[in-house]
């Protein structure tokens, strides 16, 4: 009775809003999904809607499929403010579980705290779940076995956004001479992509002109000022939280064309261009998971959860959007990689080591994701010991000043090209940590 009166009072609290450190009872046999949330600070507006999404999903997966084989799940929130610092006490807390049930996977939803975090989860053999940030040299397993890059790294991002210009300028052939400017936060978030961007300049013979925009980015007049002076053919906007609706409103004082501007996956949802306005109109942007609630997994999760006033969202013109349809996305991989791991170790809650195993053979061809409601929404995605990237695409979508608008299919990136930089770079934290990378032919 007490088990479930406390389960009540928490979800209660979280329908109305309330997001307090309120004691989540677990059991043994169910399954721990820490929530490293940041619903305060300068990415507030960006994180919001994604823990909505998350905790949608998983109350779906609750209510309607019964658990993940029969194993509940139980989530508990701690404030990070997209800090490294408050993201390694996050995870501390939650690394050991909560009263018994244990954790399979962690994400730690922030490229700070994705870093330092990195060397922690090795040794306690729980994997980070980084998807669209984090170390793109983690995508070589052998090195970096609980770390996964998913779905799209830093280095795939900018190949994708690079072969979407070469769409829009009539081929590959067509970057020589071109200029291409990256308006970056100047973190090790965007700094990410500054590798990538010089061997694709290198070998497409394109002006890569880098420009930083200096934490939170309220104030952007010389960055911009310096755009217009360049003149660029295209710019890759890498911004993050408040420093996105800043640059469109800015580019547009300073006369840069919207639609020559291509934000990436963190620069890319209602939440970045509503507070722009009309500056915001003809914006295009990178996404591994669409805006719109047309898909059939909103449709279920409308009826099941919405609906019945079960949502964490507090504003329902959020439903869909594109930070609200990553938490989807983020959750569902989560799920489906302990339902993956649990095909192996059998229909009961697992530990890292078994949700490392799970990432590993985790395999959502279009017919799984149909199964599960996501076709369209997410890419096929095949992770392996070889492989924690798995996916390597986005689609390109464009705010009409309402709503988002697809203009692609998925624009898959060169990985081919992009793999002995991904692979130097494992080798090198691998020569600096001492580790020996394993056999990944064994692993199968």
């Amino acid at each position: 009775m007490q088990h479930s009166l406390q389960r009540t009072l928490a979800s209660a609290l979280l329908v109305l809003g309330v997001h307090l450190a309120v004691p989540v009872q677990a059991a043994p046999d169910e399954q721990f999904f820490p929530l490293a949330t940041y619903r305060v600070g300068a990415y507030a507006s960006s994180g919001i809607p994604v823990w909505a999404g998350m905790i949608d999903y998983l109350r779906y997966i609750n209510e309607v499929e019964g658990g993940i084989n029969g194993v509940k799940l139980v989530w508990q929130e701690c404030e990070t403010e997209w800090t490294a610092e408050k993201g390694i006490e996050c995870y501390e807390r939650f690394k050991n579980g909560l009263n018994g049930a244990p954790v399979a996977v962690y994400q730690p939803n922030g490229a700070p705290a994705a870093y330092a975090l990195a060397d922690k989860a090795e040794a306690d053999r729980i994997p980070l779940i980084t998807l669209g940030y984090g170390r793109t040299e983690a995508t070589d397993g052998s090195v970096f076995p609980y770390n996964f890059p998913v779905m799209l790294t830093f280095y795939s991002e900018a190949s994708a956004f690079i072969n979407y210009v070469a769409e829009r300028e009539g081929g590959l052939d067509k970057l020589k001479g071109k200029k291409i400017a990256t308006v970056y936060h100047d973190s090790a978030y965007g700094r990410e992509t500054q590798g990538p961007l010089k061997l694709l300049a290198e070998k497409y013979g394109f002006e890569n002109i880098q420009i930083p925009v200096a934490d939170p980015g309220n104030e952007q007049a010389s960055q911009w000022r310096q755009v217009r002076q360049l003149k660029p053919d295209w710019v890759f906007l890498r911004t993050w939280g408040v420093s996105t609706p800043v640059a469109i409103k800015t580019a547009a004082r300073f006369g840069f064309p919207v639609e020559r501007i291509v934000g990436d996956i963190w620069a890319s949802s209602d939440e970045d261009v509503l507070p722009a306005g009309d500056a915001g109109k003809g914006y295009l942007a990178l996404t591994p998971y669409p805006g719109g609630a047309t898909f059939d997994i909103h449709q279920r999760i409308k009826e099941h959860i919405l609906d019945k006033g079960k949502s964490d969202l507090k504003d329902p013109k959020s439903f869909g959007s594109v930070y609200y349809n990553s938490g989807l996305v983020n959750a569902a991989i989560a799920v489906e990689a302990i339902r993956a791991g649990q095909g192996k170790f059998g229909k009961r809650p697992l530990n890292g080591e078994e949700g490392r195993w799970g990432l590993e053979h985790l395999d959502l061809d279009d017919a799984r994701l149909k199964e599960i409601g996501f076709l369209g929404l997410m890419q096929p995605l095949k992770l392996s010991c070889n492989d924690h990237e798995g996916g390597g695409a986005a689609k390109v979508q464009q705010w009409d000043g309402k709503q988002w608008k697809l203009l692609t299919d998925w624009v898959q990136a060169d990985r081919q090209t992009l793999r002995p930089l991904i692979d130097a770079k494992a080798a090198e934290y691998a020569a600096e940590k001492k580790v020996t990378p394993r056999d990944c032919s064994a692993e199968q």
